[in-house]
């Protein structure tokens, strides 16, 4: 049965009228790029025209191509029932009764333990925000915008008060990043178009980004953490090496781009102080003309428009772009250390076609919560719960980390907690081990 992958009625693939049964090894064939199909509550789709209309973009559904793609769906879709109405022309069958429900590497009982353990979640009322908390989240940022402009505005532009404000300001741009990660990832409002419209504001007129662009970069990050050709965050340009695999991958192929062994000391020049300023905003606004993204644009350009015209008439349009700068400039050293600390030093890896709970604790780690760590940083110290519940609101995490801890100790799977120094200490540390081991395999291998 399913042996051949015989239909039970005729119809062409994607077009909802074929019935097939498929066993795993047949669905795993259809990975390429021109043919992929994957696998949802054991019903096969054939995904590969849809996935360029795919709202979260090609990449991240692609990313499941020939696998099952269960526990990423159900973590990313909140009303799937409405997702139901765009998978069913795209079925092509089932898999076969002999098979099992999960793929490959595929835990089944941890599987089911963290299905049951999301569903107790949500029945507790833990997907569900508190209006409260984000408006006093989106009152604080519109006040350090506002003071930081008043005092300036009223009290000269002397270099303290111009350094002051420029605090002010990059205090604000990073707690904006927190809050339109919160819309991004659909957890504050249960429509989800809402949680789209004021997360085009926040990252658009706040902060002069691309909605989009956000979107379909990070889910990718969240689909797959650490995985080299599916994780864009990992991928550095060459600039450095990651993890245990890629050095020696390239010290043995005598690759040399960069001084690979003296990372962990460039590191402090190439991507704290410039990953916002420079590659972002340059990557940004090159995404948003080249997919003629023009309602992102047009986002961005309230944003600047807002900017210099409160900041041009105090500085003049180069002291603007110089504040401007120097304001991305601190908040990248920000968010650089926030949101490296909890992956950079854990495995990054090959594909590993994991189930959704040992892929996710392997790639991420926590910081020890207090009340500065968690606005410090938007409560991704809780970036285990996070990456496992995408769309709880944050201010859930604590609440369900007890029983997250509980249910790895009972799979034997390590749940890391760090100190915020620790935590960034540990990204120089994994930054160095990789630099040595690429050059262990570059000169002995």
């Amino acid at each position: 049965m399913g042996g051949g992958g015989q239909q039970t009625e005729q119809g062409e693939p994607g077009g909802g009228k074929a019935a097939g049964v498929y066993t795993w090894e047949e669905v795993q064939k259809h990975s390429s790029k021109n043919d992929q199909w994957l696998v949802v509550d054991r019903k096969v789709y054939n995904i590969t025209q849809w996935a360029k209309r795919h709202p979260g973009g090609f990449r991240v559904i692609s990313h499941y191509g020939g696998e099952d793609a269960t526990e990423a769906f159900t973590a990313f879709h909140p009303d799937q029932k409405f997702v139901q109405k765009f998978l069913k022309p795209l079925l092509v069958g089932e898999l076969a009764a002999t098979e099992p429900s999960q793929d490959r590497n595929k835990n089944a009982t941890i599987r089911k333990d963290f299905d049951d353990l999301r569903v107790q979640a949500e029945k507790e009322g833990l997907f569900r925000a508190e209006p409260l908390f984000f408006c006093l989240h989106l009152g604080h940022i519109l006040l350090l915008e506002a003071l930081a402009w008043l005092m300036v505005s009223n009290w000269g532009t002397s270099w303290t008060l111009t350094l002051l404000c420029a605090v002010m300001l990059a205090t604000s741009q990073s707690q904006a990043g927190w809050l339109q990660h919160d819309f991004g990832h659909l957890s504050v409002f249960k429509k989800s178009k809402w949680n789209h419209l004021v997360h085009k504001f926040v990252i658009g007129h706040l902060k002069g980004a691309s909605a989009n662009w956000w979107n379909h970069r990070h889910f990718q990050h969240h689909a797959k953490p650490n995985t080299f050709r599916k994780d864009p965050d990992i991928y550095m340009l060459d600039i450095f090496v990651l993890g245990k695999t890629q050095p020696v991958e390239y010290g043995i192929k005598k690759i040399k781009y960069m001084p690979y062994n003296y990372q962990h000391h460039y590191f402090h020049l190439v991507a704290p102080p410039l990953l916002i300023p420079v590659f972002y905003n340059f990557n940004i606004m090159k995404t948003m003309v080249t997919r003629r993204d023009w309602v992102d644009l047009a986002w961005a350009t309230t944003y600047y428009l807002r900017y210099f015209y409160c900041y041009i008439p105090l500085f003049g349009l180069l002291g603007s772009l110089g504040l401007m700068f120097f304001v991305r400039f601190l908040e990248s050293h920000w968010f650089v250390w926030v949101t490296q600390m909890n992956h950079l030093p854990m495995e990054i890896e090959h594909e590993r076609h994991q189930d959704w709970l040992t892929m996710q604790l392997q790639s991420t780690c926590n910081i020890e919560q207090s009340f500065f760590n968690d606005w410090f940083s938007g409560h991704l110290n809780f970036q285990i719960e996070h990456h496992l519940f995408p769309r709880m609101p944050r201010h859930n995490y604590h609440l369900v980390a007890q029983r997250v801890r509980e249910l790895c100790e009972k799979h034997g799977i390590p749940y890391q907690m760090k100190t915020l120094w620790r935590g960034m200490v540990d990204v120089v540390r994994s930054l160095k081990s990789s630099g040595d081991l690429w050059l262990d395999a570059y000169l002995h291998k």
